[in-house]
């Protein structure tokens, strides 16, 4: 009976954990498909990273003020296809990304290269919903600093 037991919390347990790690990774794929819609200026890939009412803000810091300005989500989206394929590359490292049901979050240190030169770096701070359809970026933050 104890071994019975202890198989079927072994499998209950490891189920949970192999859901959870599928959960992340498909958390991290929707950020990855964001970075490579970007570069390629697939703005059909990258409308569909993103909830359908996103949250797209920066940190800026002039003259040692510090603000939080707010991006408009269609504009930016409209910038991709001004830009020569490749010539936005934002690369980035995953740095935690924590998941619970229907909410995940993402951090991600990154370095952003135009047209093959260094531009800035900073964070990526994603927070995700999963939908319907999966997995959505419904608010990202970040810093930017040279």
């Amino acid at each position: 009976m104890h071994k019975v037991l202890f198989i079927i919390i072994v499998f209950i347990s490891s189920t949970a954990f192999a859901q959870h790690k599928n959960e992340k990774q498909a958390v991290q794929q929707v950020i990855r498909n964001m970075f490579t819609a970007m570069q390629t200026g697939d703005t059909t890939l990258f409308r569909s990273c993103f909830a359908p009412k996103v949250i797209f803000q920066t940190i800026v810091t002039k003259e040692n003020q510090t603000q939080v300005k707010s991006e408009d989500f269609e504009a930016f989206l409209k910038s991709l296809t001004k830009y020569p394929k490749g010539a936005l590359d934002e690369r980035i490292t995953f740095k935690g990304v924590h998941e619970d049901g229907t909410l995940a979050s993402a951090w991600t240190p990154y370095q952003f290269y135009y047209q093959g030169k260094f531009s800035h770096e900073g964070v990526n701070s994603f927070q995700l919903v999963k939908l319907g359809d999966g997995w959505k970026i419904q608010y990202l933050i970040d810093t930017r600093r040279k």
